[in-house]
């Protein structure tokens, strides 16, 4: 009887267990359905938006697929193919102006040092480009896209894994971009912490990686996790650094390990060419006339190509296939371009004029320097935007005077010592044009421009010069030489006076005459004409002659109104 009792219990447990496991199985199929359906319905959305795309952007149809189709950087193509397309590629460092293709010269470096002799680039090595300016980053090493982070267990979403307390290692992009190429884009703007770790791992070629939550001695922790954490995320690559930033805006650190490249500002010509490129690509028709205005007004391809674009959105509201005058004005009027200064030179020898030269960012410059001697007190006076001096690093900064004015000081002593009397005589020495100056490379130019002043000898205006001046009149070494020497020859001028201690510096120059120098003297003898040019007056003395002439009309009058 106790036997019946027993199975009759087990029975009814069965039986309930049954039905509890069938209600559970049927509620699985009801809910399961409407999740599948839910995941269906998001697939669709995402399909029917994927099939809706817009024309290509005219920017990216002109974007450049090939060597030949990078405009002006010949010199700073070739020298990323000398760093990284040999046996030893090196970290570089990129500088330029932006919209002159720095990104689309490394990407197609990277694709021609695939197919070098002897490189380490594998076929497949990927090229990996990031932004600084939108790297997020966590100081508490929760996220770091860039060198990697981990997913402690106590972080929502650490799946199974967290739940048996296993830390996981999550690769950064300099991690996927083992065994190829980082471009780092703006770099310079990348964080303090960002770069000093940036810069552990240039070194090490790994990252090493850290969490409370990794106990060697734990048996769960899968083999992968524990040869990260104990041997560290491969991180073999080698870094592009792009920057619109100037060198000394770079960490030093940063700099002493990659290499350097200028990428230079397009001429006008050259944008002229880019904005006749886009306008064929986007099926317009574009005068030379236009397009030569547009590279006088647009600083670098990207802003072209955007100029182009709008020109030819006005031709098509119009029906028209071509872009006229009118187009381009009216643009550049609504968009408020300003028109890019010409770097032409007057080559009129005259008096108190000379053509100096500096470096505006990493860009060469004329910079035009003017004298005059008035009475006064044996003066030397310098004008014009001459800057004052900011050294030393962030906190631990100093002002000094610029060195730009010291140099003026040692143009009065030299003068004094080469025998040149200021007794009664003040010399103005003027930079005209709103540039800032400083440094000492104008201080030669300076001397010149003074002694053309003081002895009615004019300057041959188809010559520049540059180069530190010493009390003594010798010329010292200057920075910048092949800008400066370059921005010569673009202004038109046919002869440039360098320094001696800089003649390396211009083995490669072309198209002009470049003349090393180490005194004064030297450059004296040659850009000193014998006689000053016969021709009209300078400004001064043109307004002289008509004050006094217009106080001899009025002495005149006066006279005839009293005779009469």
């Amino acid at each position: 009887m106790l036997s019946m009792v027993l199975m009759g219990i087990q029975l009814t447990v069965t039986v309930l267990m049954g039905v509890y496991f069938f209600r559970q199985m049927r509620k699985d199929k009801r809910s399961e359905p409407g999740y599948r359906r839910e995941s269906s319905r998001e697939m669709d959305k995402l399909q029917r938006m994927r099939a809706i795309s817009l024309s290509e952007p005219l920017a990216e149809k002109v974007r450049p697929a090939a060597f030949s189709d990078i405009v002006g950087q010949e010199d700073g193509v070739r020298s990323l193919m000398a760093i990284l397309c040999g046996g030893s590629p090196q970290h570089v460092l990129i500088y330029g102006p932006p919209g002159v293709g720095k990104t689309c010269a490394a990407r197609l470096v990277l694709e021609a040092a695939k197919h070098s002799a002897g490189t380490p680039f594998r076929k497949d090595a990927p090229f990996i480009e990031v932004d600084a300016t939108c790297m997020r980053f966590d100081e508490r090493a929760i996220a770091d896209p860039l060198i990697g982070s981990v997913h402690d267990p106590i972080y929502q979403g650490a799946g199974q894994l967290g739940v048996q307390g296993v830390p996981q290692p999550k690769p950064g992009a300099v991690t996927k971009a083992h065994g190829g190429v980082l471009f780092l884009d703006e770099i310079g703007e990348l964080q303090p912490t960002q770069m000093n770790k940036l810069l552990k791992v240039l070194e090490d070629r790994r990252v090493m990686l850290e969490s409370a939550y990794y106990n060697p001695e734990d048996v769960t922790v899968p083999r992968h996790i524990r040869d990260v954490f104990e041997h560290g995320l491969p991180a073999d690559f080698r870094l592009v650094g792009a920057t619109t930033r100037s060198p000394n805006d770079i960490s030093p650190a940063l700099r002493s390990r990659c290499m350097e490249v200028f990428f230079r500002p397009l001429t006008p010509e050259e944008v002229a060419s880019i904005a006749s490129g886009a306008a064929q690509r986007a099926g317009f028709t574009l005068a030379d006339g236009e397009a030569a205005t547009i590279g006088r007004y647009a600083g670098c391809g990207r802003e072209a190509v955007n100029i182009v674009q709008m020109c030819a959105g006005l031709a098509q509201m119009e029906g028209r296939t071509d872009i006229t005058p009118a187009d381009v004005s009216w643009v550049v009027t609504s968009g408020h371009y300003a028109a890019r200064p010409s770097q032409r030179a007057d080559t009129a020898s005259r008096v108190g004029f000379i053509h100096g030269l500096a470096v505006t960012g990493s860009t060469g410059a004329l910079m035009d320097i003017e004298a005059i001697v008035t009475s006064g007190t044996g003066q030397v006076h310098v004008t014009g935007i001459v800057d004052e001096e900011e050294l030393g690093q962030e906190g631990h900064r100093m002002r000094r005077k610029s060195t730009a004015r010291g140099s003026a000081e040692n143009v009065r002593t030299l003068l004094t010592a080469m025998g040149f009397s200021l007794a009664g005589k003040d010399v103005h020495i003027n930079f005209p044009g709103g540039a800032p100056v400083d440094g000492p490379s104008a201080g030669a130019a300076m001397a010149l421009v003074a002694v053309s002043a003081l002895t009615g000898r004019a300057v041959d205006g188809q010559s520049a010069v540059t180069g530190e001046i010493t009390v003594h009149g010798a010329v010292k070494a200057v920075g910048g030489v092949p800008d400066k020497v370059a921005a010569a020859k673009a202004a038109g001028l046919t002869r440039v006076f360098i320094p001696k201690e800089n003649d390396a510096e211009t083995l490669h120059a072309s198209g002009i005459e470049v003349i090393c120098v180490s005194t004064l003297a030297e450059i004296m003898t040659v850009m000193l004409l014998s006689e000053a040019p016969q021709e009209a007056p300078s400004a001064p003395a043109a307004l002289a002659v008509s004050a006094a002439a217009q106080g001899e009309t009025g002495r005149s009058v006066a006279t005839a109104q009293a005779e009469g």
